[in-house]
Formats: C-alpha cells, sequence, structure tokens
C-alpha cells in the first residue's frame, strides 16, 4: 500500500492489523478459512500474470538470463542468479552467502518438516480436515503450490533486476519504497493497467492477511483451549472461553503490529522469518520427532529439551548479533551470510534438542505402551490405505509430488 497508493507506512500496519482483528475476532476460525481460501485464487490470479508479462517484455528465458547478468556485473555483485544448487558448494560462490549443507540440515531438514509439521498455523488446518484422508492429503496438495511459489517469487525478482534500474539493497532498519523488498508491487505499478491493478494489489493485501489472520487465530485457539481452559480456568462457560479467545485476538494483532516494525530490523523478511524459526520451529521439531517416533520420551525430557534447544538458539543468534563470537562458530565460516547462520543455527538447535530430550527422558520413567497409544507410531493402529482407489491414495500423490520436485532441482541445477 506504501508502495502503490502512497500511503504513510505506519497507517498501512494500522488499518491493515485493524481489518484482520475485526473479522478474526468475530467470526473465528471459519472466517479465517473461509477468507483464506478466497484469498488464495486471489493471490494467484494476481501473481501469475507478473512473471508472465516480464518475459514477454525481456523476450523470454534466455534474454531474461543475459539481462540479469549484465546487471548484477554491472552492481558488482558476484555468484549465480539462475541456478539453485551448482553454486552452493562455497559461501563465497553465490549471492546469498549459503552453502548446499546449511541448506539440506537446517532448511531442509529442520525448518521445513518442522513448519510442515509443527506450526500450529499448518496444523490446525489440517485437524480442521473431516477425515483422515483429506488430512493427508492437505498438505501434499500444498506441496505443488510450494513448488510454484518460486515462479511468482523468485521469478518476478529476476525480472526486476532486469528492468528496474533504480531498485536498490534493502537498508536494516528503514522502509524504502525502491528496495529489492518492493519488486513486487513495483511490477504491478509497471505492467497493470487500472483494471488489473486492483486485482494486484487485492493479492498482495490478500496475501499478508491471509497469513495474519492464520497466525492470529492459531495464537488465539492455543491460549484459550490449552492453556487458559486446561490449566488457568477448568470451570468457565463457553461465552468466557469465547470471551478470552476475543481478548486474544486483540492482543496478537498487538504483537503483530509490534512484529511489523521489528522485521524493519532485518535486510529482508525471510531473514526474519528464519530467525524466528531457527528460535521456535527447529527445537519444537525435534521434540514432536521423539515425541511420536520414540516411546522412551518422557514429558520433563520434552521439557528440558525444547526449553534448552530455543534458549541455544536464541543465545546464538545474540551472540552472533553483537560480534562475541564469529560466525565460523555456528556456520563454519566467516563468509556466511546471516540467512546461512539462521540456517545453520536451526540444526545445532534441533540436535541440543533431542541430545537434551533423550538425557532426561533415559533419566526419568517411561509411560507404559497402552498410554501412548493414539500418540507414537508403533503402538497405534493406522487407517489402511488399501482401501482407496489407486489416484485418491496420499501416498501416490506424494510419490508425484517428490517426482517434480526431483525434476525441478535436476533443471535448475
Amino acid at each position: 500500500l506504501a508502495t502503490m497508493l502512497g500511503w504513510d507506512f505506519n497507517t498501512c500496519i494500522i488499518l491493515s492489523a485493524g481489518t484482520v482483528a475485526v473479522y478474526v475476532a468475530f467470526a473465528g476460525l471459519t472466517s479465517a478459512i473461509f477468507n483464506e481460501i478466497i484469498q488464495f485464487f486471489l493471490i494467484w490470479c494476481g501473481a501469475l500474470l507478473i512473471p508472465i508479462i516480464g518475459l514477454v517484455e525481456v523476450g523470454g528465458w534466455d534474454n531474461l538470463v543475459a539481462m540479469v547478468s549484465q546487471r548484477t556485473a554491472e552492481m558488482g555483485k558476484t555468484g549465480d542468479f539462475m541456478h539453485l544448487w551448482s553454486s552452493m558448494g562455497s559461501y563465497s560462490d553465490n549471492p546469498m552467502g549459503l552453502h548446499w549443507l546449511g541448506i539440506v540440515l537446517g532448511l531442509g531438514w529442520v525448518v521445513s518438516f518442522g513448519y510442515w509439521t509443527t506450526d500450529f498455523l499448518v496444523v490446525q488446518r489440517v485437524l480442521a480436515a473431516k477425515d483422515m484422508r483429506s488430512a493427508k492429503m492437505a498438505p501434499v496438495i500444498a506441496s505443488f503450490f510450494k513448488m510454484a511459489i518460486p515462479f511468482v517469487v523468485i521469478l518476478p525478482g529476476l525480472i526486476g533486476i532486469a528492468v528496474l534500474p533504480e531498485l536498490k539493497p534493502a537498508d536494516s532498519g528503514a522502509f524504502s519504497l525502491n528496495s529489492y523488498n518492493a519488486v513486487l508491487p513495483l511490477l504491478i505499478k509497471r505492467y497493470f493497467a487500472p483494471g488489473l491493478l486492483g486485482l494486484g494489489v487485492t493479492a498482495l493485501i490478500a496475501g499478508f492477511m491471509s497469513g495474519m489472520a492464520g497466525n492470529i487465530s492459531a495464537f488465539s485457539t492455543v491460549w484459550t483451549y490449552d492453556i487458559y481452559r486446561s490449566v488457568i480456568y477448568k470451570k468457565g462457560t463457553d461465552h468466557s472461553y469465547l470471551t478470552m479467545g476475543r481478548i486474544c485476538t486483540v492482543v496478537g494483532i498487538t504483537i503483530s503490529i509490534g512484529s511489523a516494525y521489528l522485521v524493519m530490523q532485518f535486510a529482508s523478511i525471510m531473514d526474519y522469518m528464519q530467525a524466528l524459526f531457527s528460535f521456535f520451529i527447529a527445537p519444537l521439531f525435534g521434540t514432536v520427532l521423539l515425541g511420536m517416533f520414540w516411546r522412551r520420551a518422557t514429558n520433563w525430557g520434552g521439557f528440558w529439551g525444547l526449553l534448552t534447544g530455543t534458549c541455544s538458539s536464541i543465545s546464538m543468534f545474540l551472540l552472533l548479533k553483537f560480534n562475541l563470537i564469529e560466525g565460523k562458530w555456528v556456520a563454519f565460516s566467516n563468509d556466511a551470510s546471516a540467512m546461512a547462520q539462521n540456517m545453520w543455527r536451526a540444526w545445532w538447535a534441533w540436535c541440543i534438542t533431542v541430545l537434551i530430550t533423550v538425557i532426561v527422558s533415559k533419566l526419568g520413567k517411561s509411560k507404559s505402551d497402552k498410554e501412548l497409544v493414539g500418540l507414537v507410531y508403533g503402538v497405534t493402529k493406522l487407517e489402511k490405505e488399501s482401501s482407496y482407489p489407486l489416484f485418491h491414495r496420499p501416498s501416490f500423490w506424494t510419490c508425484v509430488s517428490l517426482v517434480a520436485f526431483l525434476i525441478l532441482n535436476i533443471i535448475f541445477f
């Protein structure tokens, strides 16, 4: 809104947050889910046009590659912008300052698996499915769209480098209308006529509001049902819990507004997100993984493992932030970028969580197999997929998704 309409940045944040607060507080999870469905189509309809029109302007893929190479050379940027893995053997060989091992261990294994299996924003949507098959199919279907995201996010970024000479690196702590972070709205202004401009703006707003509404409803649900009702106020009425849920929505919105200003202290929103994931998602994944597949895990083991993993990740972040340790102590190199450090920090936090959970669990008493039914894999009877036709089985579409993933990685290696 600030880039396209010229509105004040603070006004944009308050208006957007207020809109989300109203429909989440008064309509709840159902409203959030239905809004996300509508916003899903708005996002894709608006976003898909940008790379198509951009490729037409630059004259196709080959011309885009040549123009990006020329522009990056003029900007003094080194590294390969057009491939995924071939330049990941060294931190200095690619523009993001990453290494393939950190990507595989930190992002691929810990953060990605953790996000899709432990982030309550995702889990809550799956829990709302009508049956087990639908719950399994939800993340599988989402994986196909996840693989398409680079074509509506990364590709417009490359087009922006080629056709927007005014672009400049984002400065942490400042909001700029011509930074790399503003590529999508700048391209929408460049390509869309007045009619399509409305669709483009709607798509951008929908993307923001969908994520915000999902996180707010998840926060409200976890606090109200898992903490307030279960621990603090067990004898409350439905009305009291509803009121608490709405209060949580307001609190969550307030925290989100503060987070919006906190993001400005990072070079990009992805640096901010990866930092948060390394704090919370990575340790939680270690706890959940052991809890699901290891019968010997105990509640105290999970508690101390999660707490230690989270504290260790935050400590590493602060030590690096204030230059109290060198990057090589976390990411094996002082050339590692902040993003690379986030990925390695997620890996170490996960390892620490698993280690502490195992040690503490070994010192305690575990529950019997009877008590673990429904919680631990191996003692829980699972629904067999053989009763479904082949094309209705989640395992079949999982294999299709995996094949598509491998093909894309080979093409853009």
